[in-house]
């Protein structure tokens, strides 16, 4: 599995100045996501907003999915206070890379953050490409097994639930679960009934 691949000095900030924003460059206050070329090489910084506002930017995040024994999944429902999908079932764990993180660096406090879970041994997958209407991801995939003690954050998720593969083929397509997730389970499903 890929991880990123960062310069030794801070990559600039974007946007940068141009023809229609002229002017000094601007660093932008708040959370910086990094900028990655499709093999992660990093090449610019630039805030979350701005990835998801229409510029395209390709920007990492990581994924966890947790399987048990019974080869039930554990989905997180979406927060309704999320701008993007909220209330639909989605990966157990999901989150962007902050600038000068590794992958498994955010995997492990995106995990912490969402559910409490701190303890796990993390299978790295593999790693793709995702785009919608509103921004581009490199999304860095990951699995653990195991029924570990979870403890969504109210914040975040506002619950948890084990999923039969019976039961998601029930709701397939309705309009309950993210169309990520959809796409992405069905990628990486052998996969992680390997891994019983």
């Amino acid at each position: 599995m890929m991880d990123l691949l960062y310069p030794a000095d801070p990559a600039p900030y974007y946007p940068k100045p141009s023809i229609s924003r002229p002017g000094r460059q601007v660093i932008p206050k708040g959370e910086k996501v990094p900028l990655v070329e499709p093999g992660g090489l990093v090449y610019g910084q630039a805030t979350r907003e701005w990835c998801h506002g229409g510029s395209k930017a390709l920007h990492p995040v990581v994924h966890l999915h947790i399987i048990d024994r019974f080869s039930r999944i554990y989905l997180q429902k979406r927060s309704l206070a999320k701008d993007f999908l909220p209330g639909y079932w989605d990966t157990a764990v999901g989150g962007h890379i902050t600038y000068g993180e590794r992958a498994e660096e955010a995997l492990y406090r995106e995990a912490a953050e969402e559910l409490g879970l701190q303890a796990f041994n993390a299978h790295p997958i593999e790693s793709y490409l995702y785009e919608t209407d509103r921004e581009r991801e490199l999304i860095l995939v990951y699995a653990t097994v195991g029924h570990p003690c979870l403890n969504p954050d109210k914040g975040e998720v506002s619950e948890g639930k084990w999923w039969s593969l019976e039961e998601l083929e029930s709701v397939w397509d309705k309009e309950i679960l993210t169309p990520n997730f959809q796409s992405e389970f069905l990628r990486i499903k052998d996969r992680l009934l390997a891994l019983l």
